[in-house]
C-alpha cells in the first residue's frame, strides 16, 4: 500500500514524549497537523500539570509494559512515533538495562502496535548504527552495512533494533516503517557526552583524524518526523545537515584550544581515568572521535523531499551563539 492509499493520521502515539525530540514532535503536531484529533504522549517521567500541552493526552508508563497495546487500542491509535531510547545512560546503568529499554522495549512497542492495528510506525535510529570504522565509506548512504560497535551501547542497540524492523518489515508488511538515521542532534537545551567535549576548557582529538561531526538542529528533526507522520511516508533516510565541521573548527569557533594527541595516549589517559571513576568513557573513545560516520544526506532531500534548514557548520554556530554567546565567532 502506497503514502496516497493510506488514510491520513487520526490518532498518533509518541513514546519518549519528554525528551528533546519528543516535546518537540508533540509541539508540532499539535500545532501543524490539524488532521489529528488525538496526541498520546507517553514517557517514563510525569509532565507537570503547569507543562502539560493542551490537547495532547499525557501518560506515565514504560515502553517494556506489556499492556501498551491496550493504551494504543483505549485511544485508536494508528501511527507511532517511537523516540524512547537510552542517549546518556545513568550512573547506576547497566547494560543489560540499557538493552532491555533500547532492544527489549522497542520489540514491545513493535508487538503492542501489531496487536492494537497501528498502520505506520516511525522509529528514530541513529547515524551510530553505521558504527565507528576506519573502513567506513565516506560519506554513508541508507544501503551501506549496519555496523553499530558492541562495545558502544548507544550504537550497537540501534543497529540491533533496525535488524529486528528489517524482520518484521519482511513479516508484517501491514505495519509500515519509517526510520531515519540522524545525525547528531545540537539544539538550544541539548546536554549529552558530545555536547560535554565542547564545554571543556580544551577541545580533545586523536592526532592524524579531523574528527568530522554531522550535524542537525533539533527542530529540523522534529519537522521532519512530523512531515512523515503527516504525508505517511515509509523508508529509511539519514537526517543530517549538509557538510560537516571538524573538531579542530569547532575549538576555533570556540576560542579554544584544541589540543590532538596520540591514539595510544589519549587511550591510556582514558583507561586510567575510567579506573579512578573519573568518568564513563574509555579507551573505546578514541575509535569514537578517530573514526566519525559522515551521513549522506541525498536520498533525504532528493527521495524524502527535506532539506534542512541548517548546514552543519551553521547549526554548530547556532548552538554557539546560544550557549557560549560570549565566546568564539565566524571569522
Amino acid at each position: 500500500m502506497s503514502a496516497a492509499d493510506r488514510p491520513s493520521p487520526r490518532s498518533v502515539l509518541v513514546t519518549g514524549a519528554g525528551g528533546l525530540i519528543g516535546t518537540r514532535v508533540v509541539s508540532r503536531l499539535i500545532e501543524t497537523a490539524p488532521e489529528i484529533e488525538t496526541v498520546v504522549a507517553l514517557d517514563l517521567r510525569t509532565v507537570p500539570e503547569g507543562s502539560r500541552i493542551d490537547g495532547v493526552d499525557h501518560h506515565e508508563g514504560d515502553i517494556r509494559d506489556p499492556g501498551l497495546a491496550d493504551l494504543m487500542v483505549e485511544h485508536a491509535v494508528d501511527t507511532v512515533v517511537h523516540l524512547a531510547a537510552v542517549v546518556t545512560p545513568g550512573p547506576d546503568s547497566t547494560r543489560e538495562l540499557e538493552h532491555s529499554i533500547d532492544v527489549g522495549g522497542t520489540e514491545n512497542v513493535v508487538a503492542a502496535a501489531l496487536t492494537a492495528g497501528v498502520g505506520h510506525l516511525v522509529y528514530t535510529s541513529s547515524g551510530a548504527a553505521y558504527g565507528y570504522h576506519a573502513d567506513n565509506p565516506v560519506p554513508l548512504h541508507e544501503d551501506d552495512a549496519l555496523r553499530g560497535n558492541p562495545e558502544f551501547a548507544y550504537a550497537d542497540h540501534k543497529r540491533q533494533v533496525e535488524e529486528m524492523l528489517r524482520r518484521h518489515r519482511d513479516r508484517h508488511p501491514e505495519l509500515a516503517q519509517l526510520v531515519f538515521r540522524p545525525g547528531t542532534i545540537l539544539g538550544a537545551s541539548v546536554a549529552n557526552p558530545i555536547t560535554a567535549m565542547f564545554d571543556r576548557p580544551v577541545v580533545v582529538g586523536v592526532r592524524g583524524s579531523e574528527s568530522p561531526f554531522v550535524l542537525v538542529w533539533d527542530t529540523d528533526v522534529a519537522d521532519c518526523i512530523v512531515t512523515g507522520v503527516r504525508e505517511r511516508r515509509t523508508g529509511v533516510y539519514n537526517l543530517a545537515g549538509d557538510g560537516v565541521i571538524t573538531l579542530a573548527e569547532i575549538a576555533r569557533r570556540l576560542d579554544k584550544r584544541h589540543v590532538a594527541l596520540p591514539a595510544a595516549v589519549l587511550a591510556g589517559a582514558l583507561w586510567i581515568a575510567r579506573a579512578l571513576r573519573l568518568g564513563r568513557a574509555g579507551p573505546e573513545q578514541v575509535r569514537f572521535l578517530r573514526h566519525r560516520p559522515v551521513l549522506a544526506n541525498d536520498a533525504l532531500k532528493d527521495e524524502f523531499g527535506f532539506t534542512p534548514s541548517l548546514t552543519s557548520e551553521e547549526c554548530f554556530e547556532r548552538y554557539r551563539e546560544i550557549r557560549f554567546p560570549d565566546r568564539g565567532s565566524v571569522r
